[in-house]
């Protein structure tokens, strides 16, 4: 006798309640970052003159591309995100369009993926950033003492 294993998949269900919070959460953590993305670019032109130092040049050019994209990355991601929660009228109108509401709900799935991804390499280029600036203004207070 045989026996067949089945791969099985649960998908977690999802309210409309929960959908839309984490949609608003989702909104929070994208403004932010984007307004963070703007203070860096104003501390990247503090520290421009040491930042393109023969020493760190290669290091903060490759961080200020990556910054440039997370801020084109973050916009489009505003707006999809945006799009997303206008949406979910079809889980809340009442009425029962099983097709419309699954594939809502498979995309808030992906969506959950892909603001994740976003938000964990936004903090990696965070740390990444801080940890230049930071060494940058360490060298420039051992010069200072140094004279």
């Amino acid at each position: 006798m045989e026996t067949k294993q089945t791969k099985v998949k649960y998908k977690a269900w999802l309210s409309a309640e929960t959908m839309h919070d984490n949609t608003r959460k989702w909104m929070s953590e994208l403004k932010f970052a984007k307004d963070e993305i703007l203070f860096f670019n104003d501390l990247v032109k503090s520290y421009t003159l040491q930042l393109i130092d023969s020493k760190h040049f290669a290091e903060s050019k490759k961080i200020i591309d990556k910054l440039n994209i997370l801020k084109k990355d973050t916009d489009n991601l505003i707006n999809t995100v945006k799009n997303h929660e206008k949406g979910l009228k079809v889980m809340v109108d009442g009425v029962n369009e099983l097709q419309k509401e699954d594939t809502y709900r498979r995309k808030h799935a992906k969506l959950i993926i892909v603001v994740s991804n976003f938000l964990e390499k936004y903090r990696i280029l965070k740390t990444q950033l801080f940890s230049l600036i930071t060494g940058v203004i360490k060298e420039g207070k051992q010069k200072r003492l140094l004279q």
